[in-house]
């Protein structure tokens, strides 16, 4: 199994794609989405993009002067839930998006806005994650990007499922909630898919490491066999580099060696499993290559800040208060 396949089976990000809006010229909104507590609820952090379905638009982070210009096809990214602006012109006083979107009768949320001019639309979704287990994927993609989906070898296939999206979120049927947040992660994959493929060599970076011939297969393998015993010599030999060049190159790439990356990595296995499964800590700890409990509870509080039974103790409580209300955008 390819690293980034891997990484989403593990982190089992969760989202849905939730919002359909239309704008016509002149218009400018702001967008908050860490202001969600329904959106934040339960996950300390979020991926949050729009996906324009029609027409062409300008969007900006809040803290940044730098302008992105966004047509039809074009996929927008903020993988830290950034405060960000969207409009035909930003220079014109935004309109909060909380104040324009209302509910459908069909429980889809929609917002039409705007002077009445050339028209705009797109669809909004989001992911939830655990940024202490998403650190190595969110730290390495920037605040805002854009993706074009249009020119894609899958364009037409998420052309087709963005429409069949926006029917599932007007009609819903018994399993809706499941297709929107497979939708939402497909979205997610594809738009990591062309960001590798349109990365510049000189990129650093997790997605960037994906894309190079000596350090993607090294996160392969460790990735396929995460509780292999595995030593850099052994890595370096099937990947076909010395030793002390992979680790330069893995280095250069994830910003930490190898055997540090694997070891974070089985940490971030732990954490899933003791969120979803009822093994004991003893088996957890030894599947994960540590010879007792007491050093898996060092290593596993020293990343992620807290020990394994907090964690599952955390989790458990947050799935069971977490409520079933839709964000707005």
């Amino acid at each position: 199994m390819d690293a980034l396949s891997d990484a989403l089976r593990v982190l089992r990000l969760n989202g849905a794609v939730f919002l359909d809006a239309e704008f016509t010229e002149p218009w400018c909104v702001l967008s908050d989405p860490r202001g969600h507590e329904s959106l934040m609820a339960g996950s300390p952090d979020i991926v949050f993009f729009h996906v324009l379905t029609e027409g062409r638009c300008k969007a900006k982070l809040m803290e940044e002067n730098k302008t992105i210009d966004l047509g039809t096809g074009d996929l927008l990214m903020l993988p830290r839930g950034s405060r960000h602006l969207m409009g035909s012109n930003l220079e014109l006083a935004p309109a909060s998006s909380d104040s324009l979107v209302r509910p459908r009768e069909d429980g889809m949320l929609r917002i039409e806005h705007g002077g009445g001019g050339e028209r705009t639309r797109f669809v909004c979704g989001y992911l939830r994650c655990d940024e202490r287990l998403c650190g190595p994927m969110l730290e390495s993609l920037p605040p805002m990007l854009k993706v074009p989906l249009d020119n894609g070898p899958a364009a037409a296939w998420l052309t087709g499922l963005l429409q069949a999206g926006t029917r599932e979120s007007a009609t819903p049927r018994p399993g809706s909630e499941t297709v929107l947040a497979k939708l939402s992660e497909l979205l997610f994959v594809e738009a990591m898919r062309r960001y590798i493929e349109l990365l510049p060599v000189e990129q650093r970076g997790w997605f960037a490491g994906l894309g190079d011939r000596f350090v993607g297969r090294a996160l392969a393998l460790m990735h396929e066999q995460p509780n292999r015993d595995w030593s850099v010599d052994e890595l370096a030999a099937n990947v076909g580099l010395s030793r002390s060049a992979l680790s330069q190159r893995f280095t250069d790439y994830i910003g930490q060696p190898p055997m540090h990356y694997l070891a974070r990595w089985r940490l971030t296995i732990a954490a899933q499993r003791l969120r979803s499964e009822q093994t004991t800590l003893a088996r957890v700890a030894e599947d994960c290559g540590y010879d007792s409990e007491a050093a898996f509870n060092r290593a596993f509080k020293r990343a992620l800040g807290t020990t394994p039974a907090a964690w599952r103790k955390n989790k458990a409580e947050g799935g069971r208060r977490k409520a079933e209300v839709a964000p707005s955008a």
